[in-house]
């Protein structure tokens, strides 16, 4: 698919998904999903969530651990009132079901494989220094359970500019008073911030960890929502047979029977590994002239 059309599909639908939510009463504060409810829900699974700070997406424990263990910061997701999008803020949000170790498990081995997985795998370089932890280790096995192959699966959500635990305090200690709180003019709004999460997080794995496993031949996966996706560059795409990264791109969709939002996977984009990098870490020359406007403006002020 074209990308400037990509890019064009996403503002249409973050303008019909304005509207939408709109429709929905959407709140003028950033939660959107507190401890794996939706900011307005108080059935029972929702109350007991909350009192209990638990986490229903696979956390290591029953328990939500973001940020800190005693006081959690159980925001699984926020509202982007720029553009309508919601915006993953927690990993573990991206667990639901585990559809992402499906997903990635298909991309990895070939059909009948038998297969599980291992989480947080440290990774080290040829000196023995640590390239840092795999998120999570697919193992394919035989019958002995015997390893045969493995791949990486990598899980990135976005970081947040502004402070999202000023509204999240304000939120969870009145839930049900403050379900409809106006946060719009307060400081430091929270909002995803793309560019720091793509430069500060996902490149160094890719950089570090991905060359490593490319040396080694092995594939790469990397989870990642639409919005997040759609701020990369376009990436040269491959038939999936001679990828060596493949793009797993989830979204949230509401359902309403429930009253929950779920994770669908809404398209794989399958790479190879120096072209992406080379394309994600490359940056687009602007105008020289425009530079030396602003180097003067600042001499002048001097």
């Amino acid at each position: 698919m074209d990308f400037q059309y990509y890019i064009w599909r996403r503002r249409f639908e973050s303008y019909e998904r304005l509207r939408a939510l709109s429709s929905q009463k959407f709140p003028r504060h950033p939660l959107v999903e507190v401890f794996g409810y939706r900011y307005d829900d108080f059935s029972d699974g929702a109350v007991e969530h909350r009192r209990n700070r638990l986490c229903p997406y696979n956390n290591k424990i029953a328990k939500c651990t973001k940020d800190k263990k005693a006081n959690p910061l159980g925001v699984c997701s926020i509202f982007d009132n720029r553009t309508g999008d919601l915006a993953v803020i927690c990993p573990i949000r991206l667990r639901e079901d585990w559809l992402i170790i499906k997903h990635a498990a298909e991309f990895f081995f070939p059909a009948g494989a038998k297969w599980t997985f291992l989480p947080e795998i440290r990774l080290k370089d040829a000196g023995g220094k640590s390239a840092g932890n795999i998120d999570i280790v697919l193992v394919s096995l035989d019958d002995r359970g015997k390893i045969l192959d493995f791949g990486a699966l990598e899980v990135q959500s976005v970081y947040i500019s502004g402070n999202i635990r000023n509204p999240y305090e304000a939120y969870i200690a009145h839930p049900e008073e403050k379900h409809n709180m106006d946060w719009a003019d307060q400081p430091n709004y929270p909002r995803p911030d793309y560019l720091s999460s793509s430069r500060k997080r996902l490149l160094p794995q890719l950089v570090y960890k991905g060359k490593i496993l490319q040396t080694w031949g092995k594939k790469i996966a990397v989870v990642i929502h639409t919005g997040f996706y759609a701020t990369l560059p376009e990436l040269s795409t491959v038939p999936r047979e001679k990828a060596d990264i493949a793009w797993l791109v989830y979204d949230l969709f509401f359902e309403s029977e429930t009253g929950r939002y779920e994770l669908r996977r809404s398209r794989t984009v399958y790479t190879p590994f120096e072209a992406a990098l080379t394309t994600i870490t490359t940056s687009s020359a602007g105008s020289m002239e425009g530079f030396k406007k602003s180097l003067q403006a600042k001499l002048d002020a001097l």
